[in-house]
């Protein structure tokens, strides 16, 4: 078990580990983790077997002719490297402050919350530079650049061939269509403004935010639709605070992700690689004593590495 810098044991708390992942289901903000799947590990750093869009799409000759051979193949596959590192924050509760508090809420787990928060903050914001990287994202085949000629800002625009033209790129590319649209909050509500749009779903049964979402499903054909809600403060420490969305509105990304994460053999634009020896849980929540300044110190902690692994599994739309 880790232990502190006065010597005492951190005991990891399972009961507000286990409140605070139901928390985090539940808030909706954190999406970097199901657009990269989790694939827990036994080792810190290793060589994964990602398969390739070669693999899927190869056809070799069948053909075998009486008392011949079978003409035979592997899987493909390329090894990408992964190396985790440990993030983590510590929230100490005082004495004191745990006896005012108690009457009004849980101290722990509001304590614990706030450090989670920062975890998860950083992972997200980790995810979303892998995902959302124009370095990477290059050319027609990867990149879509609608923000002049059709722009999502612009209500008579046609959103929706924008997506049916980037699935049919990830056809061409991989062979396979994409089972996921991540977009900005900012980027819902302009898809919700648009004349087409508006006019497909109009006869939504019931019109609320997560019934639209189910129609805009099967209006674009994907599976999943992730809204990036997380705001960060994009202001120095000291500084006014200055909201910033993790999740650009600049871009939308259309992406193959695996949805069994442990599963190697499915494909996905990337994967959250977890140190699982050493933190079986995507967020650890911990707690030591610090009798120095008389305080319960509650640690949230990771060991991860956020790859993407195949960047022909995704298409970028800038869209404003």
């Amino acid at each position: 078990m880790p232990v502190d810098q006065v010597g005492i044991r951190a005991t990891p708390r399972l009961d507000l580990g286990a409140a605070l992942e139901e928390y985090v289901q539940n808030a909706g903000d954190f999406i970097g983790t199901r657009l990269f799947p989790i694939f827990k590990t036994p080792q810190k750093a290793a060589n994964f077997s990602a398969i390739t869009r070669e693999s899927l799409t190869q056809t070799p000759d069948t053909k075998r002719a009486p008392n011949g051979k079978y003409n035979r193949g592997s899987i493909g596959a390329k090894d990408v490297g992964y190396s985790c590192e440990e993030n983590g924050f510590e929230m100490p509760l005082d004495d004191g402050e745990r006896k005012n508090y108690a009457k009004d809420f849980d101290a722990e787990l509001a304590v614990s919350k706030a450090a989670m928060n920062i975890v998860l903050r950083g992972q997200e914001s980790r995810i979303a530079a892998a995902a959302i990287n124009t370095s990477v994202f290059t050319g027609a085949a990867l990149l879509t650049d609608v923000s002049g000629t059709n722009p999502w800002s612009d209500p008579t625009k046609d959103i929706i061939k924008t997506i049916r033209d980037g699935k049919a790129k990830i056809r061409t590319n991989c062979g396979m269509l994409p089972n996921m649209l991540l977009m900005s909050y900012t980027n819902l509500n302009l898809c919700l403004g648009n004349n087409g749009i508006k006019d497909a779903i109009k006869y939504t049964a019931r019109p609320t935010e997560a019934e639209i979402i189910n129609a805009l499903k099967d209006l674009f054909g994907v599976q999943n639709i992730l809204i990036g809600n997380a705001i960060k403060n994009s202001a120095k420490e000291g500084q006014v605070f200055s909201g910033a969305d993790i999740w650009s509105s600049t871009y939308a990304l259309l992406a193959i992700s695996a949805q069994d994460g442990q599963d190697p053999t499915q494909p996905s634009l990337g994967r959250t690689f977890l140190w699982a020896n050493d933190s079986p849980e995507n967020v650890m929540v911990e707690q030591y004593r610090d009798e120095s300044i008389r305080s319960d110190v509650f640690r949230s902690r990771q060991h991860t590495d956020e790859l993407l692994l195949d960047k022909y599994f995704g298409h970028l739309l800038k869209v404003v």
